[in-house]
């Protein structure tokens, strides 16, 4: 079966064939690509399967995951039709590849990282963790997921003060959100525009080391 989205894969150059391991799946911003935050997490391909996906729809230079009716308002049938695809193509690496299903984790930045929490709600396989990098829920989802528990999940959250293209205030309403949902929530801002500061860098990959290196414990 081919895939049912298109994606660059890193892993281990050793697989062990009696071992699972734990996958990371990456979701670029819009105008972007699959090829762009492969940077970000370089050295985790030894620990983990990593899946960075290309959004389906077209939008000069790169793609993107879904278009957007307003400010903070995603068109919510390209916004479910995106979701639905995520969620199928994780569930299509686990029959493909020695997957771990207790050990998945969501990335994203900008819409990848809408994306990623959005999924994390609505999946029904749990997920481990999520990295979101200056995004948001949309509020149609937060709605629909008001008294859905969360606990067991835990988010790394992060937000510039000064971005330009979605407010501070939006990644700080998504650290109180999942925090009510009772997730485990870190949540780091930094003086920074619409980007991925080195210190944000820092700040998740030790994260995401922290994580990983707990699941195997």
């Amino acid at each position: 079966m081919s895939a049912p989205l298109i994606y660059e894969m890193r892993g281990p150059n050793d697989l062990d064939p009696t071992k699972t391991y734990p996958a990371l799946f990456i979701m670029h911003g819009m105008s972007s690509n699959e090829k762009d935050m492969l940077s970000l997490v370089s050295g985790f391909e030894e620990q983990c399967f990593i899946f960075s996906i290309r959004g389906p729809l077209a939008q000069p230079p790169g793609f993107a995951f879904f278009t957007i009716e307003g400010y903070g308002k995603p068109h919510r049938h390209a916004f479910d039709r995106a979701v639905e695809q995520v969620i199928g193509f994780v569930d299509w690496t686990k029959d493909e590849y020695p997957v771990d299903k207790a050990q998945i984790y969501l990335m994203g930045f900008s819409q990848g990282a809408i994306l990623s929490m959005t999924v994390g709600l609505k999946t029904e396989n749990p997920v481990k963790g999520i990295v979101a990098l200056s995004g948001y829920v949309p509020a149609f989802v937060k709605t629909e997921f008001r008294d859905k528990s969360m606990k067991g999940l835990s988010l790394f959250i992060s937000h510039g003060e000064m971005d330009q293209a979605l407010p501070f205030e939006w990644g700080e309403a998504s650290r109180d959100y999942f925090q009510q949902l009772r997730a485990d929530v870190t949540f780091k801002n930094y003086p920074s525009p619409h980007t991925v500061s080195m210190e944000n860098y820092q700040d998740f990959n030790k994260w995401l080391s922290d994580s990983l290196a707990g699941s195997k414990k």
